[in-house]
């Protein structure tokens, strides 16, 4: 039985990790079904987002550590190699210029955390816990996650998380911003197809190249930045998008932002 799938809903696509017996583990499946969406979503104009969802109540508890134990048999070499294909998973969802929501049932641990703290939205239940204890495993967080928890997080919770190992509620971190939403228990998935729905409602291009632009904030100073804002906005004053969406302000009546993505 496969680990993965995905499930096409027109404008979005859900990713679902199926590995509940190994609480979402991360597997070869998953990797190649989330490689294989995020590749389809960036290059089909129907395809608004991307959303991450688990069977089996718990979103994704990382590295399988039977398979971790292998590794000290390889060459420094082989396990490089091997943490490079998760942090190409990483890169795809950064990178992927369509929204991607991660629904969050029970919590997120280890390289599943960095997952989800990945994604441009976060919708987590009320009780998940995130953790981030490679320190207990003799590890180190890999996946971004020293660079997502640094930017999300007071440097003490940080520190606290991935030296300690110490696990933190959804109700934590979303008081402290680093969750896009906290919902009820077993309504994450609800919660992010309504996210879905609206983003849908919105201009397509324009929102990947909004994100585009939050992530090279992250890197680049402010004159850098004015100038990817500069190039971004005079190439959207040119966009069918924009033609609709000050046409719809103008003439007093909602945009329909469907349309040119059914005319694509």
């Amino acid at each position: 039985m496969s680990l993965a799938r995905i499930e096409d809903l027109g404008d979005r696509l859900v990713v679902w990790n199926l590995n509940a017996a190994r609480r979402g583990a991360l597997s070869p499946e998953y990797y190649a079904v989330l490689h294989e969406a995020l590749m389809q979503a960036a290059y089909t104009p129907r395809i608004v987002s991307v959303i991450l969802a688990s069977e089996g109540g718990f979103f994704c508890s990382g590295g399988d550590l039977t398979v971790l134990a292998t590794r000290a048999a390889q060459t420094e070499a082989e396990r490089r190699g091997n943490i490079d294909k998760l942090h190409d998973l990483v890169r795809a969802i950064i990178g992927c210029p369509k929204p991607v929501i991660a629904a969050v049932e029970g919590g997120a641990a280890g390289a599943g955390l960095s997952l989800a703290l990945a994604c441009d939205f976060t919708v987590a239940a009320e009780g998940a816990r995130f953790t981030a204890a490679y320190v207990k495993a003799g590890l180190v967080p890999d996946a971004g996650l020293t660079h997502l928890l640094s930017r999300l997080l007071p440097r003490a919770m940080a520190a606290r998380m991935v030296l300690l190992g110490e696990p933190v509620a959804s109700e934590r971190l979303h008081a402290l911003g680093a969750l896009s939403e906290l919902v009820q228990e077993g309504e994450s998935h609800a919660a992010a197809m309504a996210l879905a729905d609206r983003l849908a409602q919105g201009p397509s291009a324009t929102q990947g190249a909004i994100k585009a632009l939050l992530n090279s904030a992250a890197s680049n100073d402010v004159f850098s930045q004015l100038d990817a804002e500069r190039d971004a906005m005079a190439r959207a004053q040119g966009s069918p998008e924009a033609a609709e969406g000050i046409g719809a302000f103008l003439d007093k009546r909602p945009p329909d932002f469907e349309k040119l993505r059914s005319a694509t």
